[in-house]
């Protein structure tokens, strides 16, 4: 393992110390470049049922997600209001309704995908509120009554959920998204710069490290990343010429690094120690040690600070979950294998019984996921999560859940009704849970493996 906790190229006569280093590169680089290129797209075309949006301004989606939404692990419990943000401007007041008793959360993300301050049930509570974006040099006093709350890069994300119980309950949650604001404090001409252009180069590989180096200029890293990104100059990643002008052997290394960069993002995604099969990582969102604005934990507990794992598990946890909250306001449970450790694929049927269920102050789901994409799987009951607010369930008799998952509809009626739909091959079912309670945060609570039906007693 190299300092980055990158697995090395595989030794051959075309390794060098340069591809080496361009692996580790890739891997730090990542979560900027992934990021900028969804903020890139949200603002151009919107993200599923959320419409392109310009900077500083929310987009909402109006309805729960569907395998229309092609966003990494998108949820399916929650109405996203989404606002790209772009300070460069200078600052926004930020403006939320009183939500009553409904659960709700604005999680605010810099350009590293570092989640640098909440707003919510959890951490700030349901009444209304004003608050005060300014970028990171501004200088300056928030009005009184108004929360600051300074961004660490001039682009960031406010990534916004609303509870909402069933299509019911869709229009008085639109009523709170069209009550949500952000409004310049200044009369300005100028329009916000928005991402910096990179266009696609001569490979994706030449790609990604142009943007790497272009955004990483824009968009500083935290004082713990700079001396990680100083030591990519050899790559040429630090200075002015554009990478598609670097020498054909530099380029060479850029190509290497990237395809192994990428092998070890894929593999980190599934590492880990899993508990039945179940990978419960409440500290997959840990990796900022430098921004703690309103609603954040500046606590050891909930700081990432060793490197060797640090920057990798930053990078999976972008592919896997891009904008995932701290394991505090949400705690993410993921599997790939059954209790047998054979991985899970829709054509057999599964079986997961939960008793209890899983203790939360708010709620709690489980999402079906396909792979490699990691997105929504469209099918016949058009029901792509169940949890404690799903309506028909059946319940056992100890009020616990057993949950059954296949591509195909279960023959009894209890299963069927319990069923979670999944992909005719590969799936990952994602367990969400809003507010975590105690021990869940301490791992007393233990989720069961997932058991595969055995085909006789399918038809039975």
């Amino acid at each position: 393992m190299t300092e980055q906790g990158i697995t090395q190229p595989p030794a051959t006569g075309t390794t060098s110390d340069e591809a080496v280093l361009a692996s580790e590169a890739f891997v730090v680089g990542f979560p900027l470049v992934f990021d900028l290129e969804q903020v890139d797209r949200f603002v151009r075309e919107g993200i599923g049922s959320t419409p392109a949006t310009p900077f500083n301004a929310f987009g909402h989606a109006r309805s729960l997600a569907g395998p229309d939404d092609t966003f990494v692990s998108i949820n399916n419990d929650t109405v996203y209001s989404i606002a790209q943000i772009d300070l460069g401007t200078g600052p926004l007041l930020l403006r939320i309704p009183d939500s009553g008793d409904r659960y709700r959360v604005l999680q605010f993300v810099d350009a590293w995908t570092e989640n640098f301050a909440y707003v919510g049930t959890r951490a700030t509570g349901n009444g209304a509120g004003e608050f005060l974006l300014v970028p990171p040099d501004w200088q300056g006093e928030a009005p009184a009554d108004t929360t600051l709350i300074r961004f660490p890069t001039r682009i960031g994300s406010i990534v916004g959920r609303w509870a909402v119980d069933g299509a019911a309950d869709l229009p008085a949650v639109r009523a709170l998204q069209d009550a949500l604001t952000l409004t310049p404090t200044r009369e300005t001409f100028a329009a916000p710069e928005g991402v910096p252009a990179v266009p696609q180069g001569p490979s994706d590989a030449l790609t990604f490290f142009e943007r790497l180096r272009v955004w990483s200029r824009a968009f500083p890293a935290a004082p713990h990343d700079t001396a990680a990104l100083e030591s990519y100059e050899p790559l040429g990643l630090t200075g002015d010429v554009p990478v598609s002008e670097l020498p054909a052997a530099t380029q060479a290394a850029l190509e290497a690094g990237y395809a192994v960069g990428n092998e070890a993002l894929e593999a980190a995604l599934r590492a880990g120690a899993a508990v039945d099969g179940w990978q419960l990582n409440l500290h997959a969102f840990d990796y900022n040690v430098d921004f703690f604005e309103v609603g954040t934990l500046r606590d050891d507990a909930w700081m990432m600070t060793d490197t060797s794992t640090r920057y990798a598990n930053r990078a999976a946890a972008a592919l896997g979950g891009l904008w995932g909250n701290h394991g505090y306001e949400a705690a993410y449970a993921s599997t790939y294998v059954d209790a047998d450790g054979r991985a899970l694929d829709g054509a057999n049927e599964y079986r997961l019984r939960l008793s209890p269920t899983p203790p939360v102050g708010a709620f709690w789901s489980l999402t079906m996921y396909d792979l490699p994409d990691y997105y929504l799987v469209r099918n016949e009951l058009d029901r792509y999560s169940l949890g404690d607010r799903t309506p028909g369930l059946v319940h056992d008799d100890d009020g616990g859940l057993t949950i059954t998952m296949s591509a195909t509809r279960p023959a009894d009626p209890k299963a069927a009704a319990n069923w979670l739909p999944a992909p005719a091959g590969p799936f990952r079912p994602l367990l969400r849970m809003y507010l975590p309670g105690a021990d869940v945060l301490s791992g007393e609570y233990r989720l069961p493996a997932i058991e595969r039906v055995d085909a006789s007693e399918r038809t039975a």
